[in-house]
């Protein structure tokens, strides 16, 4: 496993509430609103995981013009944190 996806993983795990996100995501494509719902997290503290994880290419925002309905996926990266997550 390289460094980097050992970081991002490491990143990831220093907070409960990144963690939760990224796990619920995982093959899907939610919006904020439906992880919310999915994890008990605060909108607000959902959003703040979101930008962190985008600045990390952890998530991917397919939509980035709209500013409604807009929907997250996981990246290649993404995908190799919650592997290792899972281990």
């Amino acid at each position: 496993m390289d460094d980097k996806i050992l970081i991002l993983t490491e990143f990831i795990r220093q907070s409960p509430n990144r963690t939760k996100v990224l796990k619920t995501i995982g093959d899907d494509v939610l919006r904020p609103s439906e992880i919310t719902n999915k994890t008990h997290v605060h909108i607000n503290n959902v959003s703040r995981s979101l930008k962190q994880m985008r600045e990390k290419n952890i998530v991917y925002l397919i939509n980035p013009d709209s500013k409604r309905g807009r929907l997250y996926k996981l990246t290649y990266d993404g995908k190799e944190v919650l592997k290792n997550l899972k281990d």
